[in-house]
């Protein structure tokens, strides 16, 4: 193995793998799920996606905060992964009000469980490593969910009841909690200097920034369900479902591509190739589905895959290198509880402004997008 991968980054990888070859089958199918098989309108979709991700604010912030404290990192990890399993029963719902309660519960655990794996990762890399350790996870967690999609298709195309196809994540989710228990949890947290980085001159000051930025782009940063639901309705469901699955691709190959360049400024890369072209990703979407360029939905497909690889590397990256390790936890936990807060309010937004015009929904998206990097690019500017 390279020096940077040892043995407990590759179990926390694979856990993020598995849990995502489950889990992600159910976030691919839930708008076809709510929309097309339980006949509910698109705003419901929305509103079901708001409480879960938004309700998982305060669970994300919970979470970091015990794994800071006696109980450890992994406990708490392990407590939050192994409740995953409850979205797996979201297929047995008649309604939506079933559909939306099963789908919070689980997506809240996921949600408890991410801080403490993401501080018990960032124990096991380096300063200068840290970034290629975060997008190695990311490309684990999009294989994941590349696998899920590639079954969603399959069990899809072969008329597999929604019920059915969702207990069946229930296994790779079970491994992944396997994978975290066998990691070996570092006892005491030790402080690492901080990478050098020019951008970065005050640990205070870039971590609000990164936390209000973040918070912002949770405004825009709307379920990826909507670009499937899109693009299934101008073609078929398989399709919208494969282009989920070709976001995701782009997404890891940007994020364990971005990690491995240690020159790259991260609030910088994080401003312009994370909440600047998700802006531009939204945009394209929402202009082409209002001229009925359809192959153009793909591109701006890529263009969010790409700007959510570098979202998801660099975010957590930045949040690594400016906190005390004593306090990574619940770090973890604000970064987690500002994109929930700001997901709750676009899920609703976006779906209602959806069932209006698809057009306005991806618009509103891209203006606050860009917005979220502005604000990160003047909180970290320098002063001569």
């Amino acid at each position: 193995m390279d020096k940077w991968l040892n043995k407990n980054i590759l179990l926390l990888s694979l856990s993020a793998f598995f849990a995502d070859s489950g889990y992600q089958m159910i976030i691919a199918g839930l708008p076809l799920f709510i929309v097309l098989y339980l006949n509910e309108p698109v705003y419901v979709f929305g509103i079901a996606t708001a409480i879960g991700y938004g309700g998982g604010a305060l669970f994300g912030y919970l979470g970091g905060i015990l794994a800071d404290g006696r109980y450890g990192r992994k406990k708490i990890a392990i407590l939050g992964n192994s409740l995953i399993p409850i979205l797996s029963f979201i297929g047995f719902a008649s309604n939506a009000v079933e559909a939306i309660s099963i789908f919070s519960t689980g997506w809240w655990a996921r949600n408890f469980r991410t801080p403490a794996r993401r501080a018990m990762l960032s124990d096991e890399a380096t300063p200068q490593n840290k970034a290629k350790v975060f997008g190695f996870l990311h490309a684990l967690d999009i294989g994941g969910t590349l696998t899920a999609v590639t079954l969603l298709s399959l069990f899809l195309y072969i008329n597999l009841k929604f019920n059915v196809i969702f207990l069946i994540s229930i296994i790779p989710i079970t491994i992944s909690t396997l994978c975290i228990l066998f990691v070996k949890e570092r006892k005491k947290h030790v402080e690492n200097k901080k990478l050098e980085d020019k951008t970065v001159k005050t640990n205070s000051k870039v971590f609000r920034g990164i936390i209000l930025s973040t918070m912002l782009y949770g405004f825009s940063f709307y379920s990826m369900g909507f670009p499937v639901l899109t693009i299934a309705q101008k073609s078929t469901d398989i399709y919208g479902v494969l282009a989920y699955g070709i976001m995701m691709l782009v997404s890891a190959l940007a994020g364990y591509l971005l990690g491995s360049v240690r020159s790259i400024s991260k609030t910088k890369a994080l401003a312009y190739l994370g909440y600047g072209l998700a802006g531009v990703g939204s945009l394209t979407i929402g202009i082409a589905y209002e001229l009925s360029f359809n192959i153009a939905l793909y591109i701006g497909a890529i263009v969010l895959g790409f700007s959510l690889g570098a979202i998801e590397t660099f975010e957590p990256t930045i949040i690594a290198l400016v906190s005390k390790a004593k306090e990574l936890g619940k770090n973890m936990g604000a970064l987690t509880s500002s994109r929930s807060v700001g997901l709750f309010a676009s899920n609703i937004i976006m779906g209602i402004l959806y069932f209006s015009n698809p057009t306005y929904s991806y618009i509103y998206a891209a203006i606050i997008a860009f917005s979220a990097s502005i604000i990160i690019l003047i909180s970290t500017i320098e002063k001569d």
